[in-house]
Formats: C-alpha cells, structure tokens, sequence
C-alpha cells in the first residue's frame, strides 16, 4: 500500500433503504476507510426500486433516495463521492458519467458490502473485488439450493468474507472460501454517556424474508425465536424490554400478544428512523436485548450484530442470543449470551447487578473487536495479498 493509500469503492444500500440503522451498516465502511487514508467512493447499483419512507413504500422517484444519500455523505465530507443508479433507465446521480467510470477503471479495491451490486461483472476493471456475506446461513442455502445468478455473483469477486466467524457443519458449502469479518464501527460517533432511559431495547424485523428449507429441516427469522422467548418479561421483575418492531416482510407480528407478555412494542418509523434518531435510541437506552434469526443459531455461525456493536461503543451491555459467538470472543462482561428464555432472565440479573462495570466492559469490547481502523485494516489487507482474478471474473479461489 503506498503511502497515499489506495483507491476503494464501497457499495451498499444507503439510498435504496434510507433508513437510520441501514446507513449506519454501510456508512462506517466508507468513512472509516476514507479515516485510514484511502481515496474512497461510494457506489450504489443495486437495480432495485428504492424505498421511500415519506410514502411509505416503492418510490416513484429517487429524489428523496439521492438528497438522503448526499446529506449523509455529506456530514462527514464526502459528498462528491458518491454515484447512484435509478434502475428507470437506468439513471445515473452523482458523479458525472466520465468520473463514475475514471473511479472504476482505477479503483485498486471494491468492497461489496451484502453483495448488493446488481450486475459485479461490470466492476471488474477493480483490481480486486471483495464479497461481504452479511447473511451467513442464509446467503450458503440459497447457493445450495440452486440460485445460480446468486452464486455467479460471488464468483466474480476475489475474495468471500462472511460475517459468519465460525460456520458449522450445517452450513452448506458453496466451493468459496468464506474468510471471517467484522462489522466495522466509527468509536467517535457513539458517545459513551450516562443512559437516560432504565428500559433495554432493540431495534428489529419480525421476518425478513420466507423460511428456507434444506435437508429435510427449516430455517426461520427472528420471530421463531421470540415466541420460545415470550415469557421473558414476567421472570425479570420491574425490568423492562422495548422493542422497535418493524413489520414482518412475510409474517406480521403479534403486537398484542406481545404486549400481553409485557414486552414495550413500538413503531421505529417513529422513534428511531432517522440517521440521528437511530443513534440517539442506542445511547440513551440502558442496554440491548435481541434474538438472532434462527437460521444464524440453528447454524452456529458467530454472525453478530453491527446494531449490537453500535450498542457496545455506545457503553451499552447487549444481551442477544448466541449464534456460536461465544466461541470467538471472551464474553461475561459487557456481552452476554443466551440460548433459552431462563439463560436471557439470568444475563439480564447478572448485568443489572454490576451495571456500571458492564457498561465500562462494552465500550472496552468494542474497541477491542469493532473498531473500524482494526477491522478495515485486515479486511483491506487480506484482500489486497489474495489472487487476482482474471478480468472475466472466470476464477474462483477454493
């Protein structure tokens, strides 16, 4: 790497969904690498009709897609940086056409957070293309199922990364070698004050696609998990859980029952959809509590949360379920993990019980474990030291 840094497009889902905890996913990647020195861009083709929250649905424009991505480029002085296409068209925003293509045609690195780009075939003027999986279990069934445009995608990248740091055997294999990655988290910009709300929260889907089945069993999405759960609040005495639930993609969720259990139940369009309204949620919440999708526990997989690791900067103890986490990373301190609904009420009683040393633990993990200097550091570094593919993207690293 020479001392200018390299040239890196970053490609996510910041217009397509602007929504609060969205842009911070893919945000912290393109800031955090721009802070490490690096020339970068943002790049976003995803050839889906965007969604626009001020109509609740399908836009029928991008104008409000395209002014959201550049205010939020913007704060942190990149918006110039960026080039979004309208699949109507399709249309280009942004960067001028000869610019867009000047970034690909020289870009040193592009990272595809999600595996977003519609057609990556297209980018391979990159000198090196790095998959991001941020759906572990889940991007694997579907490649061994047989979505074939699905597995050509990741073909065409150098390197697969996966936010599945320890697949299990019930992991299907896809012939790519899925290195372990982190989310990467800006330390500054969650402030590590005192909490003004005694309740844990989380911010999360109902459902956010159909179960998969593979072999005879069923994978399912997080609200699987919350109804083996559902009788948490009466074991936890006056402590309360809120959850910002948004509603399901496929299955809607049962806001009554859940408040019958006495869960807290609310609209995050309506607390925590903005940029700065999703952070200020986290920081004034007293910690998180959250399932995980079933399919990430049922396969082991160590997938954790970029919510929950906005949480621990924010010196926020998160208790969430336990995908196979708890393998890679000391927890007990900070991070607590659960398998079953008596696992959940016995982390929560241990952290109220020292709550000051587990705040103080969780923003001492993040910095250990998601600081995005550290983690975008080795994501470049490992990518950047692997093969290169030829220009037609025809070779796939074992």
């Amino acid at each position: 790497m020479s001392d200018s840094g390299l040239r890196i497009i970053v490609s996510g889902l910041i217009a397509q969904y602007p929504l609060g905890g969205v842009a911070w996913d893919y945000l912290q990647y393109v800031v955090g690498l721009a802070r490490l020195g690096h020339d970068v861009y943002y790049i976003e083709d995803t050839g889906q009709w965007p969604y626009n929250p001020e109509e609740a649905g399908t836009a029928k424009s991008c104008d409000y897609n395209v002014r959201y991505l550049r205010e939020v480029l913007g704060r942190f002085g990149l918006e110039d940086r960026f080039a979004y296409c309208f699949p109507w068209g399709p249309t280009w925003h942004g960067m001028p056409d000869a610019q867009r293509q000047d970034v690909i045609d020289s870009a040193d690195l592009l990272i595809n957070v999600s595996g977003v780009l519609y057609h990556p075939g297209n980018y391979r003027s990159a000198k090196r293309m790095a998959y991001i999986d941020s759906d572990p279990m889940f991007t694997q069934l579907k490649v061994a199922k047989g979505q074939h445009e699905l597995k050509q995608s990741i073909d065409q990248h150098d390197v697969q990364f996966t936010f599945g740091e320890c697949l299990s055997e019930r992991v299907p294999s896809t012939g790519h070698h899925w290195r372990p990655t982190r989310q990467p988290v800006l330390l500054d910009q969650w402030k590590s004050t005192e909490s003004t709300r005694r309740t844990y929260t989380t911010v999360m889907n109902w459902t956010s696609y159909k179960d998969i089945e593979f072999n005879g069993a069923r994978y399912g999405q997080k609200d699987r998990q919350m109804l083996e759960v559902l009788d948490l609040p009466g074991r936890i005495g006056d402590v309360h859980i809120e959850l910002a639930i948004a509603s399901g993609k496929t299955r809607r969720p049962p806001i009554n029952r859940l408040r019958h259990h006495g869960w807290l139940v609310v609209d995050p369009d309506e607390v925590c959809n903005g940029f700065d309204s999703y952070r200020d949620y986290i920081q004034q919440s007293r910690g998180e509590w959250s399932v995980a999708k079933h399919g990430y526990v049922a396969g082991r997989t160590g997938w954790f949360s970029c919510r929950s690791a906005c949480y621990l900067a924010a010196g926020r103890p998160v208790i969430v379920q336990d995908t196979g986490f708890s393998e890679m990373m000391p927890i007990g301190e900070g991070v607590l993990a659960f398998d079953d609904v008596e696992g959940a009420a016995d982390a929560i009683r241990t952290v109220e019980s020292h709550y000051d040393k587990h705040c103080k633990a969780a923003r001492a993990f993040a910095v250990e474990y998601f600081d995005s200097d550290k983690v975008l550091n080795q994501l470049v570094e490992q990518t950047m030291n692997s093969p290169a593919k030829h220009k037609s993207g025809c070779e796939v690293e074992q």
